[in-house]
C-alpha cells in the first residue's frame, strides 16, 4: 500500500464504510509515518459485503471519478417481508405468504431493466437540506426524496427458492439494490426486502482483485 494510490477492498459485512477508510488510514499513517489522506468513492451498507475503491494521497482528487462508474451487485431478495431499512438491519413486517412462480418473478425482473425512475430509500447517504438522509430517518423525520432515474443495463435471476431470489445486477452509478428489491417485491406482490448485498464490480474494477481488510 502506497501513499498516491488506489487500494481495492473486499469491505466484510458488519463494518461501515467509513470503518474500512479509518483501518486502511491507520494501516497507511504507520507506514509512512505521518497522518495519511484516505477517502472512499462510494459507500457500501454495513450489512453489505464487497468492492470499495480506497483513494490515497493526491489520488483523493479522482473519487469523483470512481464514484460515476457502473457497478454489478450480486443480491439475495427475501419475499413475504419489508424492512423499515429496506435491508435486514430494519424492522421487518410480514406482508404475505404469497408464493410467485418462476415465470413470474423472472416477469417482474423483466420490468425493471432499462432505464427506470426509483426513488432512493430513506435510509441513505444523499443529502436532504444539507443533511444525510439517514441521520433524519434515525430522528424519526419524514424525509423526501426526490425520484431519479437509473439504468438496469442486466437483470438476471441466478436461482429462486422462496423465499429467497437471488440475482446479479448492473447498473447506472446511483442505483440502490435496497429500492430495486422492495420494488419488485411490490411488483410481484409479496412484499421483499434486500437481506444479502455483494458488490462484485466498479467499472472495469474486480472484488477478485481485493484485499481482504485483515490485508
Amino acid at each position: 500500500m502506497q501513499e498516491d494510490d488506489i487500494v481495492l477492498v473486499d469491505k466484510p459485512a458488519g463494518i461501515t464504510s467509513f470503518g474500512v477508510v479509518a483501518r486502511v488510514r491507520r494501516r497507511l499513517s504507520e507506514q509512512l509515518g505521518k497522518k495519511a489522506k484516505v477517502g472512499h468513492t462510494g459507500t457500501l451498507d454495513p450489512f453489505a459485503t464487497g468492492l470499495m475503491i480506497i483513494v490515497t494521497g493526491k489520488k483523493c482528487r479522482e473519487a469523483g471519478t470512481f464514484s460515476k462508474l457502473d457497478k454489478e451487485y450480486e443480491a439475495t431478495i427475501q419475499l413475504g417481508a419489508t424492512s423499515s431499512t429496506g435491508d435486514p438491519e430494519g424492522e421487518l413486517t410480514h406482508v404475505s405468504d404469497i408464493q410467485p412462480s418462476a415465470e413470474e418473478v423472472e416477469q417482474a425482473l423483466a420490468k425493471f431493466r432499462g432505464t427506470i425512475s426509483q426513488i432512493p430509500p430513506m435510509f441513505s447517504a444523499i443529502k436532504v437540506n444539507g443533511q444525510r438522509a439517514y441521520k433524519l430517518a434515525r430522528k424519526g423525520q419524514v424525509v423526501t426524496i426526490p425520484a431519479r432515474e437509473v439504468t438496469i443495463y442486466e437483470l438476471e435471476c441466478i436461482d429462486y427458492v422462496y423465499p429467497d431470489v437471488r440475482i446479479r445486477a448492473h447498473v447506472s452509478s446511483g442505483t440502490y439494490i435496497r429500492t430495486l428489491a422492495e420494488d419488485i417485491g411490490s411488483e410481484l406482490g409479496a412484499g421483499a426486502y434486500c437481506r444479502e448485498l455483494r458488490r462484485t464490480k466498479v467499472g472495469e474494477y474486480s472484488v477478485e482483485g481485493a484485499l481482504a481488510i485483515e490485508a
